[in-house]
């Protein structure tokens, strides 16, 4: 189902990147980039252009809400996923008010994360 599906995760914490895209490829086997900042998820996702982004909210250089503002700018219709663990109401409020379109909340949990998946992507 994922084959070919870029996906960009941003996070400073390499342990939630490497969670998240275990939990991911247990339905496919898309492409992944990773960022450790927010800068470094913008310049990938104006270079590679992925399908689904999940990005961590508290990170250096610029935070996740700076780099959805950047992004969705860049491109209106991307497709960007909160992952924290930092869910004050009014930086999540903000996140989805900037355009991002869903949260999860860390720790992480599979099915959630799956059911992210598999509704945007299920028949491709």
């Amino acid at each position: 189902m994922l084959n070919d599906i870029k996906i960009l995760i941003g996070d400073d914490s390499i342990l939630a990147r490497k969670q998240l895209k275990d939990i991911i490829s247990m339905s496919g086997s898309p492409i992944f980039f990773d960022a450790s900042n927010g800068q470094e998820a913008i310049d990938i996702y104006k270079k590679e252009h992925p399908d689904l982004v999940f990005l961590d909210i508290v990170m250096p250089v610029k935070d996740g809400n700076a780099a959805i503002r950047e992004i969705i700018e860049f491109d209106k219709d991307a497709d960007i996923i909160i992952v924290s663990s930092v869910g004050t109401q009014s930086q999540l409020k903000a996140a989805i008010e900037t355009g991002a379109r869903d949260f999860i909340q860390k720790p992480l949990n599979a099915d959630q994360v799956r059911h992210i998946i598999t509704s945007r992507f299920e028949g491709r």
